[in-house]
């Protein structure tokens, strides 16, 4: 099987976390997609597309434009002043054959490739739920619960019964939160 087209790189990483530059513009992967860089698994947790100058905002230019392309077909240099950028809470990495739900022994490397993962490879890393916990105990930009509901909601496009597969990420939930029923019903309210 080809390896899918990387779609970023890595250009910040710690054990928990790393955050990627997309190479296109607005090419950002959707909030809760799963991601991998070599062998670290990451869940996208936020995202930003801002001036690649620290301090310098960008200005409207779309007054006399009719369609927002047209802003940027008038203004080219544009695709190269912007950048889009995203946080992933790293929830796991490739041990060999084995695939672990836990953090790494090592945080991913700078300017290391970063991979959508396609649909068999979403299958696979979502057959155990042990990075549910990771997520829930998170420094995250996004509230954990929103995180993990976009998560479970991707993830479920990859298994042949979507259904079954949030029913049993539900009562994993139901365990990890059984001392927490607001969060774990706000949760369980954002799968439907």
């Amino acid at each position: 099987m080809a390896e899918p087209a990387k779609i970023a790189e890595v250009i910040e990483a710690g054990t928990a976390q790393f955050a990627a530059q997309c190479y296109e513009l607005y090419g950002l992967p959707p909030l809760g997609s799963l991601v991998r860089t070599g062998d670290t698994y990451g869940i996208v947790a936020g995202a930003a597309t801002s001036s690649l100058e620290p301090g310098r905002r960008p200005i409207a230019r779309g007054r006399d434009e009719a369609t927002e392309e047209a802003v940027y077909q008038s203004s080219p240099q544009l695709s190269k002043l912007l950048r889009s950028e995203f946080a992933a809470a790293v929830v796991g990495y490739q041990d060999g054959d084995a695939r672990r739900q836990y953090l790494p022994p090592y945080p991913a490397r700078i300017h290391g490739f970063v991979y959508l993962c396609q649909p068999d490879e979403v299958r696979e890393f979502s057959r155990s739920f042990g990075f549910l916990n990771i997520l829930l105990n998170a420094s995250l930009p996004v509230p954990a619960g929103e995180l993990i509901a976009a998560a479970l909601r991707r993830m479920s496009r990859a298994h042949d019964d979507p259904r079954a597969f949030l029913v049993a990420a539900g009562k994993e939930l139901a365990n990890l939160l059984s001392a927490d029923f607001i969060t774990l019903k706000n949760i369980l309210g954002r799968l439907q």
